[in-house]
């Protein structure tokens, strides 16, 4: 993150304790909206972040939002968990949720025709800026996504308890 604002933003979710996972811009320069998704480092998916830890997040940074003189009064500030379907958005995620069940949704076609693939997350190989995300398919395919083709991916949350055979 090069942005000021952001630097700030993710350095005070840090010092709170939480990480941040995800953070979104949008809305207009006079009424910038800040879309965060925060989690406890280290905790299970869909576990570690509470309404009680949003509010306090929030609250919180809108003081030191308010005291910065880069950022807009009528800014909007939206804070919540990654949720059960996290998305895996750093280097360090593919590491910790390695063997979990993930969808990698692509710009182009991933695994023959399709862009979106379905799989147990194996790691990431290649240098940083160059990485690739490894998969094993449900059937025994192994896969290795570079991730410049890569839209978006996240964890996969089957309702019931059930495991994949991923």
């Amino acid at each position: 993150m090069t942005d000021p604002v952001e630097k700030f933003i993710e350095g005070h979710v840090e010092e709170l304790g939480f990480e941040l996972v995800e953070l979104e811009r949008a809305g207009s320069k006079a009424r910038p909206i800040f879309r965060l998704r925060i989690d406890r480092p280290d905790s299970a998916p869909g576990q570690g972040v509470s309404l009680d830890d949003c509010r306090a997040v929030s609250r919180s940074l809108e003081a030191g939002l308010d005291a910065r003189g880069d950022v807009p009064e009528a800014y909007v500030l939206e804070v919540s968990s990654p949720g059960v379907e996290r998305p895996l958005v750093k280097s360090g995620d593919f590491e910790r949720f390695r063997g979990r069940e993930i969808a990698v949704h692509g710009k182009v076609a991933l695994h023959g025709s399709v862009k979106r693939v379905e799989g147990e997350l194996l790691g990431l190989s290649g240098e940083p800026g160059r990485e690739s995300i490894l998969l094993r398919t449900a059937d025994g395919v192994e896969l290795s996504v570079p991730r410049e083709q890569v839209k978006r991916v996240h964890l996969v949350f089957r309702w019931g308890g059930e495991k994949s055979d991923a």
